[in-house]
């Protein structure tokens, strides 16, 4: 999990970036409602909604930020990290609203004035502070990216985007705006209804990336392979596998990995290699690890040679994607191995069953035992 002075900080950065919105956002709704108000301009009144809902959007990625810096407790033991992805769900719906929002009023402002003949009145000040609400959301809509970027947070970086895409929708009422002032023709509506269609795929999108958060992904080919770099690192690891990774938040992990150690290495060894491991991990990755054991096991010929068979079988069957875990006891007789299959393998216990009768063709006097591992990692 995360140091708690870098999970300090980085609420604190959040709130410092949500209040900013917050406060940015409250000025333009203030400013395009008097100006949508007195110059009768449907679009800029749209507008000014558009921006209230951005500062609804800051204050639940506000509050989101709050509970999620909560310290574990009893209940949640594993933090309230996730918060930050459920506000992040709500800013993608009201995102959502604000786009179908645009949409309907646009349609309503086409049918009462197809033709555009009814523009607003606008004077040079009114459009001066369209201008400048233009700049403004650009402002905000580039500084919540980078600093949601920089301290891994879904919400902040969405609250990013919609203020971008409101700069955009902004510019086209301030384009509309230009034309009904010089040449009194009014475009607004259709500009309305193009750009609210973009915000309602700008939500849509969002709401899509936040549902993948909370249900859980895969995690990322970066961190997985800093993981096994780190662990691989050691001497006495001959191999890293079964890596799994929960998310609890960003940059809050907890996670598991076999690693593979001579079978001759006794438990206090064992003990002292997954203590050192464990603690470097989590100083470097931020990742609470458990670790387990494989035991290295081809010491003798005949366990090379049979390793060896089941490598060759296994290379006929594309959705095997890995093999590890191999041991033996020839004493007994007994033998296992885990085996990684593809997601795209739709038969994997027929792939397994085939598997398993080809090494008992050619060694039928032993119990042989495999393991179907998930890929759950790269």
């Amino acid at each position: 999990m995360e140091n708690a002075t870098n999970a300090s900080s980085r609420s604190k950065t959040i709130v410092k970036t949500s209040l900013l919105g917050i406060a940015g956002n409250i000025m333009l709704v203030a400013a395009k409602a008097t100006v949508g108000f007195i110059s009768g301009s449907l679009a800029i009144v749209l507008d000014a909604v558009n921006n209230l809902t951005d500062a609804l959007s800051s204050t639940v990625t506000l509050a989101g930020a709050k509970i999620a810096s909560k310290r574990p407790d009893k209940k949640h033991p594993f933090g309230h990290g996730r918060t930050e992805y459920i506000s992040s769900f709500i800013v993608a719906v009201i995102v959502l609203f604000a786009g179908l929002l645009a949409i309907y009023e646009s349609i309503r402002g086409i049918i009462g004035d197809p033709t555009g003949k009814n523009p607003p009145d606008y004077s040079l000040v009114m459009l001066i502070l369209i201008g400048v609400g233009v700049l403004v959301k650009v402002g905000l809509g580039l500084i919540f990216r980078r600093v949601g970027k920089k301290v891994d947070s879904e919400a902040l970086v969405d609250s990013g985007t919609d203020a971008l895409m409101d700069a955009v929708l902004s510019t086209s009422t301030l384009v509309a705006a230009l034309i009904s002032y010089f040449a009194s023709f009014s475009l607004e509506n259709y500009l309305g209804l193009i750009i609210g269609g973009f915000i309602v795929k700008a939500g849509i999108s969002m709401i899509l990336s936040s549902y993948s958060l909370l249900i859980g992904e895969r995690a990322s080919k970066e961190k997985t392979h800093a993981l096994r770099s780190l662990i691989a690192s050691y001497d006495e690891v001959k191999g890293v596998y079964d890596i799994l990774l929960h998310n609890y938040g960003p940059s809050r992990s907890i996670g598991s990995a076999h690693i593979e150690v001579d079978d001759k290495m006794d438990a206090k060894k064992i003990h002292d290699l997954t203590r050192e491991i464990s603690a470097e991990v989590y100083m470097k990755l931020g990742i609470l690890l458990t670790l387990g054991i494989y035991s290295s096991n081809v010491a003798t010929d005949f366990a090379k040679e049979m390793k060896n068979h089941i490598v060759a079988i296994i290379k006929n069957y594309p959705s095997v994607l890995q093999l590890h875990g191999f041991y033996i006891n020839e004493e007994e007789r007994f033998a296992s191995v885990d085996l990684i299959l593809s997601w795209d393998d739709e038969t994997p216990e027929e792939t397994i069953g085939k598997i398993k009768g080809e090494i008992a063709s050619i060694y039928p006097e032993y119990n042989f035992y495999i393991v179907q591992d998930l890929d759950f990692a790269d």
